[in-house]
């Protein structure tokens, strides 16, 4: 029988480690509950809160993590984003040297913003809301802190992963060792000045394992699309990594040899940015249903 598995914000962690003990359990198929704190720790009172005062290692907690019953190395997890709840607070921050301009970025300053309804007011500003996961992951044998993205998900920053995406995660690890954190109001591509509207909230996802097909790096499936994303340290070395999976998915998938394959991406996938400014940046690469249904790009993208 299908159970319900609630996690609180009281079970933190800060690192991708598989030996961080599981906060909970949940078979295939169960329902699970994140509840999270926000990017900062909750430790932003008001704007006249100097950055200074924060203690930097409590920043990017996620929750859990969770152990899926089943989920063993070279499987994928597939994690449905059912719902996400925020608080009505947020808050903005930009860091002295940080972001995608740090030589102009010399000045420390929180803005806090209302989350009222299906909007965000920032500075007397309405803006659409977009909420989203920051951070979701699985343990990794490269022991990533939360805040730095990888294969084993991580920080991606990417705001397709929202309300009735799924996202597939390679397991390394027996359980996988699910956790999730870092919600966002709104943020757009590339979170250039460093953060998005932080906040906190609780996110329902439903779990469940797709044997034999991890992918080498996380797939996101929302509307009518697919999407590969690829972390790297710089930009062009991300995109350049993301472009040879997907060519290589296209050839295996279509039967196409590489040139091919490689002239169909220039035509009908999209490379995209999600952000730029973690320890790694990530791209992501859509890919349309139409051209080739998400089971059969993870079966392209399982290492062979």
């Amino acid at each position: 029988m299908r159970q319900l598995v609630r996690v609180t914000r009281e079970n933190l962690f800060y690192g991708f480690d598989p030996s961080v003990p599981p906060a909970a359990r949940a078979a295939p198929g169960d329902l699970v509950e994140f509840e999270c704190l926000d990017a900062l720790g909750g430790q932003i009172a008001d704007e006249r809160q100097a950055l200074e005062s924060i203690d930097w290692s409590k920043v990017n907690p996620a929750t859990g993590p969770v152990y899926v019953e089943g989920a063993e190395p070279g499987d994928a997890l597939a994690v449905r984003i059912l719902s996400i709840e925020l608080a009505e607070r947020g808050v903005v921050v930009t860091i002295p040297g940080e972001g995608a301009l740090p030589h102009r970025a010399r000045e420390a300053r929180t803005r806090v913003c209302r989350i009222a309804g299906d909007f965000v007011e920032f500075l007397g500003l309405r803006l659409k809301a977009r909420k989203m996961i920051g951070v979701i992951g699985v343990a990794s044998s490269e022991r990533l802190p939360t805040g730095t993205p990888g294969r084993h998900g991580g920080n991606l920053d990417t705001r397709l992963i929202t309300e009735g995406a799924t996202v597939y995660l390679p397991v390394e690890f027996e359980g996988a060792l699910l956790g999730l954190g870092d919600l966002h109001a709104v943020m757009g591509d590339g979170e250039v000045c460093v953060a998005a509207c932080e906040v906190p909230g609780r996110v329902l996802t439903r779990v469940e394992v797709v044997k034999g097909l991890a992918p080498r790096w996380p797939v996101v499936e929302l509307g009518d699309a697919s999407y590969v994303l690829v972390s790297k340290e710089g930009l062009e070395e991300a995109v350049r990594a993301a472009v040879e999976e997907v060519v290589g998915a296209l050839s295996r998938a279509l039967g196409l040899d590489w040139h091919d394959a490689y002239m169909l991406a220039s035509l009908a996938v999209d490379v995209e940015v999600s952000q730029l400014v973690d320890p790694r940046k990530t791209v992501r690469i859509r890919v349309p249903k139409d051209l080739i249904p998400t089971a059969e790009l993870l079966r392209a993208l399982a290492p062979r």
